[in-house]
């Protein structure tokens, strides 16, 4: 005889994400975006319709962090634009107070020219110098658009691009006009440099940063070499947090093997994982801190991404401190043994 028909069915819940407790204290993983109707039955209800502003709560439901992508498109032919106020509020509201938002500076202050692709009724403007670059007053705008984040910001990442010769002379050039920009900017927050130009890994940036407290972001992806590699070559305990990025080298190969339908792993990046513990592992003997930011392009679903990571942590064993202080994990530039 058949079981009789439930009065109310079990409400959905979605996987636990959360990061094995011996790590806490170490480590927060979230995505690069939230809003991904295929990640249904990973992160979202889906037996639910979501309307685009509702996603957030219920991302915030399994992580604790997220990179905001969106307000780093600012340069334009027709002006700087920076957040909406209205979009930084509802942000703000949509998660609790221990959240964290990992946010990409606007490219109008990180960017030396204009991009060179643009729309025919403004292709005089493709490569004209930017008038914004490196330009403080400008960061300090765009933080006071963020004020309603503010207890819940973390790193703010300054996202420089490639770099070659004919924008920037060499890696002394670049250091000296950062090391001058990096002064005039506010402090209340903490900053995240992140480069494109493998080359740029040299001991004279490391020494800017470092200087003035500024976080390291480890770029796997693009033109960066893997993190292992980085970490051979690199030492990017700058503050006493570092960013770890998970992009990927093949971007349009991700697109095409998943169809941009991010519900699946489709080309696992097993090496790449390992070093992402080898660097949380570092960072917990130093005393300091990893974000991991995880995009669908690493390995095509972000989520199922940070499960793979997060059974890669619960089998590994944190090491003791090396008699640093380690303080919450806020994202700020607090005691760090940098030896």
């Amino acid at each position: 005889m058949s079981e009789p028909p439930a009065l109310f069915e079990a409400a959905w819940a979605p996987p636990d994400y959360r990061v094995p407790e011996a790590w806490r204290d170490v480590v927060r993983v979230g995505t690069c975006s939230w809003t991904y109707p295929s990640w249904a039955g990973r992160v979202y209800d889906p037996a639910r319709a979501y309307a685009t502003g509702e996603y957030l709560a219920d991302y915030a439901r399994c992580f604790d962090t997220v990179e905001v992508d969106r307000w780093f498109w600012s340069l334009f032919p027709t002006g700087v634009r920076l957040p909406d106020p209205d979009t930084v509020r509802e942000y703000a509201s949509s998660v609790p107070e221990d959240f964290r938002f990992v946010v990409k500076a606007p490219n109008a202050v990180t960017l030396t020219h204009f991009y060179a692709k643009q729309p025919p009724r403004f292709r005089h403007w493709k490569n004209r110098p930017n008038p914004h670059w490196l330009d403080a007053s400008l960061l300090e705008r765009f933080l006071d658009i963020l004020e309603p984040l503010r207890s819940r910001l973390g790193p703010v990442i300054l996202q420089f691009e490639y770099l070659a010769r004919r924008k920037m002379a060499s890696v002394e050039a670049f250091c000296e006009m950062l090391d001058a920009f990096l002064a005039r900017v506010p402090r209340e927050v903490t900053w995240a440099l992140e480069t494109r130009n493998p080359n740029f890994l040299a001991p004279a940036l490391r020494q800017v940063l470092a200087a003035h407290g500024v976080a390291t972001v480890v770029l796997d992806g693009y033109h960066m070499p893997r993190t292992a590699r980085v970490l051979d070559r690199f030492d990017p305990f700058t503050a006493d947090v570092v960013v770890l990025r998970l992009h990927g080298p093949d971007r349009r190969g991700i697109e095409r093997a998943t169809g941009r339908r991010w519900d699946r792993v489709v080309a696992p990046r097993d090496a790449g994982l390992d070093a992402a513990v080898e660097l949380v592992r570092r960072a917990a003997r130093r005393g300091a801190r990893v974000i991991v930011d995880v995009n669908n392009h690493y390995e095509g679903c972000a989520p199922l991404t940070i499960r793979r990571l997060i059974d890669r942590l619960r089998a590994a064993t944190p090491p003791e401190p090396r008699g640093a202080t380690r303080g919450g994990l806020t994202g700020g530039t607090g005691p760090v043994d940098r030896s």
